[in-house]
């Protein structure tokens, strides 16, 4: 019978007993974990729908009959585009998408009121924010101050997508009812009303590079249809 070396049974306890500890304090990372310190973590990837009716391995040809999951989410002007991007990026898929997009609204336009450029610079493309920070920077030279409530956000549809290179571009429509009043020093409302409650219609684009391991979309345009 070979002999016991207790010392090293012993530090091969000691190093069991370290990792240990270490899992139980830090956890571990799995595919579901948020990433920390991503303010547009409910845009992360998610796995992609397989086709109906076809194996998941093989992708859908273009055209609008090809993807039937993009049907009651996008313009069917937009489902080859968004085929291309699904191609591209397997764990794309529209419904988490478009969770996204919904929180990403409500906390652009609630941190343009504020004024909160950090939040901002985390959310939007530096062209765009620079367009944000301007408009930031103008209204706190007028002593204004901006405040505004998004009481709902009634619809989101994809309208457009495409894949140029390793670049992905969605676009959303927004439709939503905002109460929104701006005041100046003396605390008159100069623009807007402190209870109307008025409809709005958007469209957002958000770009991604597919290639980036950061799974976060940028904000990159905005336009208000109403």
């Amino acid at each position: 019978m070979p002999e016991i070396d207790l010392p090293t049974v012993l530090l091969a306890l000691a190093a069991l007993f370290v990792v240990f500890k270490l899992r139980s304090v830090l956890g571990t990372r799995n595919g579901q974990q948020r990433p920390p310190n991503q303010l547009l973590a409910p845009l992360r990837r998610a796995p992609a729908p397989p086709a109906q009716g076809a194996p998941a391995e093989v992708p859908a040809p273009a055209g609008p009959t090809a993807a039937p999951w993009w049907k009651g989410v996008a313009e069917p002007e937009a489902w080859s585009g968004l085929d291309a991007i699904a191609a591209a990026d397997r764990s794309f898929a529209p419904a988490p998408f478009l969770s996204g997009s919904r929180a990403a609204y409500d906390m652009v336009v609630h941190a343009f009121a504020a004024g909160d450029a950090s939040t901002l610079q985390n959310l939007i493309a530096p062209e765009a924010f620079a367009n944000f920070d301007n408009a930031i920077k103008a209204r706190a030279a007028a002593g204004h101050v901006m405040t505004t409530t998004v009481v709902s956000i009634d619809d989101v549809f994809i309208t457009a997508a495409r894949l140029t290179g390793p670049i992905a571009q969605v676009s959303v429509r927004f439709t939503t009812k905002l109460v929104s009043f701006t005041k100046d020093r003396a605390g008159a409302v100069v623009e807007g009303s402190l209870t109307a409650v008025v409809g709005h219609v958007d469209v957002w684009t958000f770009d991604r590079d597919v290639r980036s391991p950061d799974p976060n979309w940028k904000l990159t345009a905005t336009q208000s249809e109403v």
